[in-house]
C-alpha cells in the first residue's frame, strides 16, 4: 500500500494542531474539560503506575483537581500510513499549590496516542 506523502504530513499537522488545542484548552479551561474533551470513550491514561481505564473515570479521575497547572510541548509527531492512529511524545511540567501553599513542581515526558474518529478528529486513547 503507498501512501500520499502529503497526507501524512497532513495528518502530522492534524495531529500537532489537536496537541495544541488541548493545551490551550487546559490554560483556558482547566485540566478536568480538557481531558474529558479529547479523550476517546476508550481512552486509557496511566497515572503513578495505575491505569485510569475509560472517559467516564478519566473524569472522576480529574474532576476535584483544581489550581493546577500543565504545559506541554510535543517535541516528535508521527502517524500510521493508514492515516488512523498516530502518537506525539515531548516534555511537560505539572505544577501546583500544595495543602501548606507551597509550590510543587514535576517535570517528565509524555506520550500521547491518538486516534482518528468517524467524524475526522483526533482523540488520544493513551496518555
Amino acid at each position: 500500500m503507498k501512501t500520499d506523502k502529503n497526507a501524512v504530513e497532513k495528518w502530522k499537522q492534524e495531529i500537532l494542531a489537536t496537541e495544541q488545542s488541548f493545551a490551550k484548552m487546559v490554560k483556558e479551561e482547566g485540566i478536568h474539560q480538557a481531558f474529558i474533551t479529547y479523550a476517546a470513550e476508550d481512552a486509557v491514561l496511566m497515572r503513578n503506575n495505575e491505569l485510569v481505564l475509560g472517559k467516564k473515570n478519566i473524569s472522576l479521575h480529574y474532576e476535584k483537581q483544581t489550581s493546577k497547572n500543565l504545559i506541554w510541548v510535543p517535541d516528535f509527531v508521527d502517524v500510521a500510513l493508514s492515516g488512523d492512529l498516530g502518537y506525539t511524545y515531548g516534555h511537560y511540567t505539572f505544577s501546583y499549590t500544595d495543602p501548606d501553599g507551597n509550590a510543587v513542581e514535576s517535570k517528565g515526558v509524555f506520550h500521547t496516542v491518538w486516534k482518528r474518529q468517524p467524524d475526522g478528529k483526533w482523540l488520544f486513547v493513551w496518555d
